[in-house]
Order: structure tokens, then C-alpha cells, then sequence
């Protein structure tokens, strides 16, 4: 039987450390009926510093407490504006990832929110999935494929999220269903925005390229960006996936480059990675959808337009929003985890077998806890 939809609401603190996006989403886990309202809560520059200090480290070691601190208080301030939602997907913030040997990291205890909520919170997505042999990562492509179902697609599209870190999605709406062999395929493509972010806060002391002025008004180092795609990483087949700091050699590439020529060879760098990835794509798409900040960089896009074999258009030609696509996402993953569906496959994590991720964590009668 068909079960009703709820309102979920998801949460996602990506790899460029800017804040904590907030959507509404009125999903059965299966299709999309409606999207709702949104929240956007930046982080201010202390507690950047302080998640910044984190990156790369594991549970129990030095700063990791003092960052999910921050992240359990930003989702709370947040999450608590919206009273309608019956459940929330909580992602928390990655610090480190590395499935092939120690796991995968994300701070944030969902137990911690539903107790500050009062209501159910579905979170750990990835954890499962790892321990089963998968990535973890990426985790869009089942939200991707209702998606797709959403705005009338039918033939194979792709989804190119651009954060700190690119990941992509092809799928054939046409599928019967989002787990249904052949119906997604999805992987990380290289980095996006963390090496620009991190370029843009050690010469200039910004967090980014607003509008990826700086980037459009440079000239790539094709030499650089020849090497960039020798990397081992780009040999590999998908499912594959990626930490925001494995490309942090790149810095060291573009130290000879003015700040200008920098930022241009860095976007070249994460478009040429997309078009590589595109290799694997089982049939053409007809064109690809850019969702993330990397959209909003006028540098970047104008790269993916050169670099990849067919048309490029932001997310909003949809109808969709990508500011928020991934809170979205976790909004509709949270409801397939308690209805018990996957939420990852063989061809978007590597993991042996379509495997639910997630737990769920209910707040106790009566009980309403306080974050100090």
C-alpha cells in the first residue's frame, strides 16, 4: 500500500564551512509531492575557526568535541524555526573520510537534537554503508532520481553538486525506482570549491571568490591542470569518493601564479575533473544541472561550459533550488530510513548491496533538554 507523506525537514552543513542550510520537503520517500520552506544559518567566522581546526581529525582527538559542540548548537538555532516538521534528517558536519581505512567522520550527535526538538531526527546516514563495504559518499543520488521524477524528466540527466568537494549523479528517471539496477550512478568528481575557498583565505583573507569575479578574469595554467588529472584518483572506477583536503596539494601548484591566474586554474582543475568523470557515464545525458555554490561562481561555470561535452545550466532551469538541494536531499533520505528503504546502492556508494543507512533517535517523554 501506498503510505502517506510527511513533511521532513533536512539539514546540511557542507565541506565549505559556510553555515547550516535548512528545507522542507513533503516526500513519501519513494516521490515528491512538495517542497516547503527553507532556513539558511551562517556560520560566523569564530566558529568556522573552530570546525576549520577539526577537519581531517577522527573521534576523541584534540578540537573534535569543541566542533559538534558548534554544530549541535547552529542545528538547533536553526531546526527549531520550523515547528511543522514531523521528521529531520540531520547529516552533521564531515571532519574526515576515508572509507578504505578508518571510516568515515561526522560530529553532531542526532540524540542531542531530538532531545532539544522534541521530535524524531534520523541521522549517522553513513556509517552503515561503510561498514558494508561502501563509500558513504555521495548520498544524493536516490533524492536525485525523485528529482528528476519531480521536474517531468524521463531520460538519463545528471546532477553535478559543486561544494568544497563535486560529486555527480546520472540517473534514468525512466527506472522503475531510484534502487532499481541501472537507475543511478553516482561518485565524486574532484574538487570544486574548498581549494578556491582555501586560495581566497590565505592571499586575501576572504572565505571565497564572491560571483567568481577573480577566477573569470584569469587565464587557466593548462600545464597545471595536465598534471592535476594524472592524479591515481581519476584511474579509478566509480562509486568512488573523496575528503575535502585530498586535493590540498593543489595550493602548492598555483603558488607560482598570480591571485588571479590561481583561482582560473583552480576552476579548470574541478570542471576538467567533471569531464573526466563524465567518461563513465553509461549513455549521454542531455545536458548537466549544476546545484551548490559552485553555480553562483561565474568562473567555474564558464569552465564546465568549455570543459564538458554538452550543455551546462543551474538547477533553477528545473525549477529546483540549489541552495538547498542537499538539505532537501536529507530531508527525503531521512524518510526512506524510517520507512525502510535504501539509501544507497552499488552504483552510488559501492556497497555491496542496496543497504537503509541511518538511525533514528526519539526524544524521551517529557524530557526537554537545553544545549548551554
Amino acid at each position: 500500500m501506498h503510505k502517506p507523506a510527511v513533511w521532513a525537514l533536512g539539514a546540511m552543513s557542507g565541506t565549505s564551512l559556510d553555515g547550516v542550510d535548512a528545507a522542507l520537503v513533503l516526500t513519501d520517500g519513494e516521490r515528491i509531492e512538495e517542497f516547503g520552506r527553507t532556513g539558511y544559518r551562517p556560520y560566523s567566522e569564530a566558529e568556522r575557526r573552530t570546525l576549520r581546526a577539526a577537519l581531517g581529525r577522527w573521534p576523541g582527538e584534540e578540537g573534535v568535541e569543541a566542533a559538534a559542540e558548534v554544530v549541535e548548537i547552529a542545528h538547533a538555532e536553526l531546526l527549531s524555526d520550523f515547528p511543522e516538521a514531523e521528521l529531520i534528517g540531520f547529516h552533521g558536519q564531515t571532519l574526515a573520510h576515508d572509507p578504505r581505512e578508518r571510516g568515515t567522520h561526522q560530529v553532531g550527535s542526532g540524540e542531542v537534537l531530538a532531545e532539544v526538538l522534541e521530535r524524531p531526527v534520523v541521522w549517522d546516514f553513513r556509517t552503515a554503508d561503510v561498514r558494508l563495504g561502501g563509500q558513504g559518499a555521495p548520498l544524493a543520488p536516490f533524492f536525485h532520481f525523485a528529482a528528476a521524477r519531480w521536474a517531468g524528466l524521463r531520460g538519463p540527466v545528471a546532477f553535478l553538486n559543486m561544494g568544497g568537494v563535486g560529486n555527480i549523479t546520472w540517473c534514468d528517471a525512466a527506472a522503475p525506482a531510484a534502487e532499481w539496477p541501472g537507475a543511478c550512478l553516482a561518485f565524486d568528481t574532484g574538487p570544486a570549491n574548498a581549494p578556491i575557498d582555501d586560495l581566497m583565505r590565505v592571499r586575501r583573507g576572504t572565505a571565497r571568490d564572491d560571483g567568481g569575479q577573480l577566477a573569470l578574469s584569469g587565464t587557466p595554467d593548462e600545464a597545471i591542470v595536465a598534471a592535476f588529472l594524472e592524479h591515481a584518483y581519476f584511474l579509478r572506477m566509480p562509486p568512488k569518493s573523496l575528503d575535502r583536503n585530498d586535493f590540498h596539494s593543489l595550493l602548492a601548484a598555483v603558488s607560482g601564479l598570480g591571485d588571479a591566474d590561481a583561482a582560473a586554474t583552480l576552476a579548470a582543475c574541478a570542471a576538467a575533473a567533471v569531464a573526466r568523470g563524465m567518461e563513465h557515464f553509461p549513455r549521454p545525458v542531455e545536458a548537466v544541472h549544476v546545484t551548490g555554490g559552485g553555480r553562483l561562481n561565474a568562473g567555474l561555470m564558464v569552465q564546465l561550459d568549455q570543459r564538458l561535452p554538452c550543455p551546462v545550466a543551474p538547477i533553477e532551469d528545473l525549477g529546483l533550488d540549489g541552495d538547498m538541494l542537499e538539505a532537501q536531499a536529507f530531508a527525503h533520505l531521512a524518510v526512506r530510513v524510517a520507512r525502510g528503504l535504501p539509501t544507497s546502492g552499488p552504483r552510488t556508494t559501492g556497497v555491496s548491496a542496496a543497504v537503509g543507512g541511518g538511525q533514528i533517535s526519539r526524544p524521551r517523554p517529557g524530557r526537554l533538554a537545553q544545549l548551554s
